[in-house]
């Protein structure tokens, strides 16, 4: 069984095939039982869609795989702390645990900013971790938006 480094780690080589595309460098990966079923990586800019977070596309790309909607059991791991919109998307597909590496002081929805994970108002709650290889994340993330101004 694979532990939370190799799925993070699997998620920063996502984050690092977005950055060469020109894409913000966030990577996502849904693994259930042991096993990913379904990967992602940021692409809004490349494909002209706001939608299209890390975590969106590896939510689509799971959802595709056991063909339903709905995600239980599942554990998305992603290089950054979800926004608002992955976080909703993350609670309707009924994910039972998020990882993510970095904190996102602007618009982190998992904690930093909004807590939307464990908001009494919903109906099911997210369990949620961060820091599993934070420091990269951070790195390429800084290196990244670094090389853009």
């Amino acid at each position: 069984m694979f532990d939370d480094e190799h799925w993070m780690s699997h998620a920063l080589e996502l984050a690092r095939h977005a950055e060469q595309k020109g894409e913000v460098p966030v990577g996502a990966v849904i693994v259930r039982d042991g096993l990913l079923m379904g990967e992602g990586w940021n692409q809004p800019i490349s494909s002209h869609d706001p939608t299209a977070h890390a975590e969106i596309q590896a939510l689509r790309a799971a959802s595709q795989h056991l063909e339903n909607y709905r995600l239980p059991g599942s554990t998305l791991y992603v290089t950054l702390e979800p926004c608002i919109m992955c976080a909703g998307a993350i609670v309707h597909a009924r994910i039972e645990k998020v990882i993510f590496a970095c904190k996102e002081p602007k618009t982190g929805a998992a904690g930093s900013c909004f807590d939307i994970f464990n908001s009494p108002q919903l109906n099911h709650h997210v369990h949620c971790e961060h820091g599993v290889l934070a420091e990269q994340s951070s790195d390429l993330l800084r290196g990244f938006f670094r090389s853009r101004r």
